[in-house]
Formats: C-alpha cells, structure tokens, sequence
C-alpha cells in the first residue's frame, strides 16, 4: 500500500507506517482504528508490527496472547514493570489522602532531603512538577531569571521536552517546530569530530564559545547551556568523561549558567554514579529530572544552586497543582527505596559492561557496525553502509530493530538519522536478560550485520 506517513514523523525512528494497516492481525487493526478516531493529533506507534501489552514485570512485558518480551527500550519504570513495593506504596497512599504544596507534609520534606543526598552539597533545592518538560521549561525560566539573558544552547539533534518553550530548543522535533531566534546548536559530543592534535574538550569548548559570540552578535545574552548527558537523541555519546568542565568553564565567563537535563541519564542509568553530570566532574547550576523519577507515575524535579533560584523564588509565585503532590511522592519515596534495597546501581554498572562487552564482541568483524558505544545499561549501535565513510544506514537500522522485535525483544532507534540502535531497558535488567539480549541479538547480527 502506498505510505501515509506525516512529516511530522517521518524522521521518527522506528515508527509505524498507517499506509500498512490492512496488513496487520485483525484484532490489531480494528484498535489501531479506534485509536485513529478518537485520539488527537502527533501520536505516534512504534515496529513495523505493532505490540500490544497487557502485563510486566522486571524488564519483561507481557502481550494479549501471553507471549514475554523483553524490554530493553522503555527507561521510565525505572526499577522495571509493576515494582510491588511501588505499587504498594502508590495503592496506600490513595486510600489515605492526596493532598499537595500548599499543605505541610512530612513526606514530601522526607522525600526532598533523602533525593537532595544524592547530590553534591551545592546543590540543596528542590521543585518538584509532573513531567521533564514541565520541568526543562522552569529550569529555563530560573536560568532567564537570574542571567538576565535569553540565549540558549543545546546539541543539534537535542530533545528537551514539548512545551512551547521548550519544544523551540528541541531540534530533534523537526522542522514543524522552529527553533526559536535565541537558540544556537552545538556538535554533540562525538570525539570522531575533534580535530587532529585537538582534543574533546577543546573542541565542545570552541563550538560553545562560536555559539556565544553568534548569540551576542544577534544581540541576545547567554542564559543557559543546556545538555543531556547521555546525549541520546543525537545518538548516544557518553565518552570520555571530563569534558564538560572546559564548557562549564566557557558558559560561566559569559555569565550563563549549566543546566544538567538528567531526565534519560540519571537515577544510575550511566552505571557510574547516579547523576550522569558526576562522570564529568562537574556540578550544574540547575538539575532536571523526569520519567524515571516515579516509576512511571507523572513526577519530575528540578534541582537548584540555592544562589540561583532564591530572587526567582522571591520574586515569581510557583506552584503546580499536582507537583509535589502525596502520591507521586510516595512513588518517588519507594522508587528510592528499591535503590537502596537492591543496590541498582551496582546492578547497573555490571550488566551495562557485559552488555556492551557482548555487543561489541559479537559486531567486531562487521563492516555495517561504525561503534558500540554507552554507558551503564545505556547503550547505542551504530549502524552504516561502510565503516570507511560512516555513510548511515537507516533502513538496516529499522530492519534490525524489527527483526529484534519479532524475536520479543524491544529495542529502537535513535541519531540524526536514526542509524544507531537504542538500547535502554528498565535498570531490572538482569544477567539472565543480558544473556536472553545478547544471544537474540547474535542470532540477527548473523543474517543482518
């Protein structure tokens, strides 16, 4: 059939084309059609197939049929599918009560101080709102606030979040939604950029400075640079640590200030350490984190440098109605609780470095595979026509991601053109998973890479 898709997600990676519906199971096509005619506009399904899930537990989901996948894709339940003690701690607090900001609750002050101990000193104040956009948009507006400034900078495939405001410092949302005149785009942090002779650090350090000086030229002052630290929607780049301290440096002389976006890298997701920004030796001036926060239940934080928050916070009333709120508390309270009872983090450094360590074992000869490459159970593979001109090849990419999907086992797409595998389950991911992955994937890297 001839393909229906937008231009709004022709670039998605990974998406399904409506153009084939008829091809579907019949039971999947009539859903597909009731979704179309009552839900609005931008919604996107993801394989060539289309899954439906009913249950999960761990990294694994279970479909209508009761087949098991293996989740090695979705980052939000972060301690993996329907966390008992999560859910019990979410169930026990809606029989009791829901009440939010405006009243004193001992939890929330609990849950502020055990999250505030996890990062450095420096940073000891806490908003709380219901999502990374919500989150990313304060962020900037504490930024503007105390700089005085407007420009912002960020990687040039960077996803931040699909507020206005944010959404018009997102690039990866495409050319349906314009990045604003204050917005300036920096390389992502891919050593294969840097110069002969030069090094990583000089190289994001000259692409930052480049970046001011157009803003300035534009009459436009620094307000923030803002980064993922996993830099997942360009791609993937995680190595080596240390470079971001020569950027800090660069974004301070002008009088800017960092914003660390740990929505996709934190909570451990880099293995490391908890926050994907401490691998660099840095400390932000404004932290936002999201998704993983809850489990899945709608919270997300900002974290600030009590010196650049407290006029905002003077000067400018926030409140959000369901931020702060008792049950994403609670949820956010548990999922700290699953940290420390199972030492996720340790789990997430080994399984991460025998993943990777699999994948690059099994990809060594491949002429299609340009790098492995990652951190912590966050992990991409490149993939391309010829390892010689790193020439993307996006239809491989999708044919891999398929093949994978038909074998139960999730994975997508990421990179400005969408060539390299995401490889980013649930931190339950375990030794057994791990083995399940690299053994599928060994099975599809034979036909394929």
């Amino acid at each position: 059939m001839t393909s229906t898709l937008s231009r709004a997600i022709a670039h998605y990676p990974n998406r399904f084309d409506p153009g084939v519906l008829s091809e579907l199971p019949e039971h999947l096509q009539e859903t597909i059609q009731r979704r179309n005619k009552v839900l609005g506009p931008g919604y996107t399904l993801i394989y060539r197939e289309p899954v439906e899930f009913v249950a999960g537990h761990g990294a694994h989901l279970i479909d209508r049929d009761g087949n098991d996948y293996l989740d090695a894709y979705n980052n939000v339940p972060c301690v993996g599918h329907a966390h008992p003690h999560v859910a019990e701690a979410v169930a026990r607090q809606m029989a009791v009560v829901n009440t939010n900001t405006r009243y004193v609750q001992e939890a929330l002050v609990d849950y502020a101080e055990r999250l505030l101990s996890t990062f450095p000193e420096e940073l000891s104040k806490l908003s709380i709102a219901c999502s990374g956009s919500e989150a990313n948009d304060l962020a900037v507006r504490v930024a503007r606030f105390h700089t005085g400034g407007e420009g912002i900078i960020v990687t040039r495939w960077a996803y931040h979040g699909i507020t206005r405001e944010v959404a018009s410092f997102s690039p990866t949302l495409g050319a349906g939604s314009p990045l604003g005149p204050n917005v300036r785009l920096i390389d992502a942090p891919d050593p294969r950029l840097v110069a002969p002779g030069s090094t990583l650090a000089e190289h994001m350090r000259q692409q930052v400075r480049g970046a001011i000086d157009d803003l300035e030229r534009h009459g436009y002052r620094l307000a923030a640079l803002i980064t993922d630290c996993a830099h997942s929607s360009d791609g993937i780049f995680t190595d080596p640590p240390g470079y971001m301290r020569a950027v800090v440096e660069e974004v301070h002389a002008a009088g800017g200030v960092y914003i660390a976006d740990e929505v996709q890298s934190g909570f451990a997701r880099l293995g490391e350490s908890m926050w994907g920004f401490s691998r660099h030796g840095v400390v932000p001036d404004i932290v936002t984190m999201g998704k993983p926060m809850g489990n899945g239940l709608p919270i997300s934080g900002v974290v600030f440098r009590p010196e650049v928050s407290e006029e905002f916070g003077r000067s400018v009333r926030y409140f959000n109605t369901f931020g702060g709120s008792s049950i994403p508390v609670a949820a956010g309270a548990a999922v700290l609780d699953v940290f420390e009872k199972e030492n996720v983090q340790q789990r997430v450094l080994e399984n991460g470095n025998a993943l990777r360590a699999g994948l690059r074992e099994i990809t060594k000869n491949s002429p299609y595979v340009a790098e492995v490459r990652g951190a912590g159970l966050y992990v991409g593979v490149e993939i391309v026509k010829d390892r010689e001109t790193l020439e993307p090849d996006r239809a491989l990419t999708e044919d891999v991601i398929n093949d994978m999907r038909d074998r139960r086992i999730l994975i997508s797409g990421t990179g400005t053109s969408a060539n390299t595998l995401k490889i980013r389950p649930p931190l339950a991911f375990d030794s057994a998973d791990v083995t399940r992955f690299l053994d599928t994937f060994a099975e599809v890297a034979k036909n394929r890479l």
